[in-house]
């Protein structure tokens, strides 16, 4: 396999410019910091310096102050999407040099190769589903820093190693880490954060409660028009809600174009069982003509066999007919010379 760039999986580059996006926010201004004299450098310093730990030590710096955290936050968000951009490279790589035919990438050298990046597609997949909509939303950052170590070493280990172990032995331990870490993320820190989620006070609000009976119709109407004035919604809470409608459409076209890759998928699946089926059919066939030449051939041989067996007897029998003949001839010729000699 041809070896990529380290270049892309970012260790001291930078994301590009023209891409601006929520998920990497970016720290307030430096302010004089006299108490830690490394928050007082330059981002670019510091970014530099926390390149040279691994994300796993990155999210642990995050207790230290305010700003290291949203500075980690920066780095462990820029970390899950330099690593997507590494594994969609390398996945690129192999899939340039496998045979383009379904049956016979199962037995070239890349084979292996393709089933641990496929696997590492899907793990990335589930991940981005899980956290990315609340990075989106600047509620969090990517927590697990741990997952994204363990996902370049699979790709390294896959970039560098002619022929590698299976797919479920190298994947073992990032299937671990990354469960607990989704699983822990959905139990214990989603629900905190859907209260935090733009429109999520708006629910309450539109719903409304229902209304408090008073002494007359007319007091029930009054109470009635107070709550639909306190339940309009204003001006800022159209925006959120907007804001998170429109992180919901993203949300749902990832979904869309995640069905359509298993769709893609699915029909590669299917062809690869009608070309497996195909050369069932083939072999079959094949195998009926070796048992119908094999019938053939022990049908001669029992012919021969058994003309062999019926020449023998008849040789005997003609050779003692013949013997007994002379016997008989000679028989009275001896007789004859005994007379003589008497």
């Amino acid at each position: 396999m041809a070896a990529v760039e380290e270049g892309v999986d970012g260790g001291v580059g930078a994301l590009e410019s023209g891409s601006v996006s929520p998920r990497l926010c970016t720290p307030p201004p430096d302010h004089a910091h006299q108490n830690n004299p490394l928050l007082g450098l330059p981002i670019v310093v510091i970014d530099t310096i926390l390149n040279c730990l691994t994300y796993d030590e990155t999210s642990l710096l995050r207790l230290v102050c305010k700003r290291m955290d949203v500075i980690c936050q920066r780095m462990l968000n820029q970390g899950f999407l330099r690593v997507e951009r590494y594994h969609n490279l390398c996945q690129k790589q192999v899939k340039a040099q496998l045979p383009r035919r379904e049956s016979e990438r199962r037995n070239h050298s890349l084979a292996r190769h393709a089933d641990i990046l496929a696997a590492v597609e899907t793990r990335l997949s589930l991940l981005n589903m899980t956290f990315m909509k609340y990075v989106d939303s600047n509620l969090c950052c990517f927590i697990p820093g741990k997952v994204i170590d363990e996902i370049y070493r699979v790709l390294r280990y896959v970039n560098s190693t002619r022929a590698p172990q299976r797919a479920h032995e190298v994947l073992q331990e990032l299937r671990d880490i990354s469960s607990m870490a989704m699983e822990y993320f959905d139990e214990k820190i989603v629900p905190i954060l859907k209260k935090k989620l733009p429109g999520a006070d708006m629910s309450g609000r539109l719903i409304g409660s229902p209304p408090v009976p008073g002494p007359s119709s007319s007091s029930s109407s009054l109470t009635t028009m107070s709550l639909l004035a306190k339940n309009t919604p204003s001006r800022s809470e159209m925006t959120k809600l907007q804001q998170q409608v429109k992180v919901n459409g993203a949300a749902v076209t990832a979904l869309r174009r995640e069905i359509s890759e298993l769709r893609v998928k699915q029909l590669e699946q299917q062809k690869q069982l009608q070309d497996q089926e195909q050369k069932l059919l083939e072999q079959t066939h094949v195998i009926g003509e070796q048992n119908a030449r094999l019938a053939e051939l022990e049908r001669k041989l029992r012919e021969l066999m058994d003309s062999a067996v019926g020449d023998s007897p008849a040789g005997t029998s003609l050779e003692t007919p013949c013997k007994r003949s002379r016997k008989a001839a000679d028989s009275p010729r001896q007789s004859k010379r005994l007379r003589s000699q008497k």
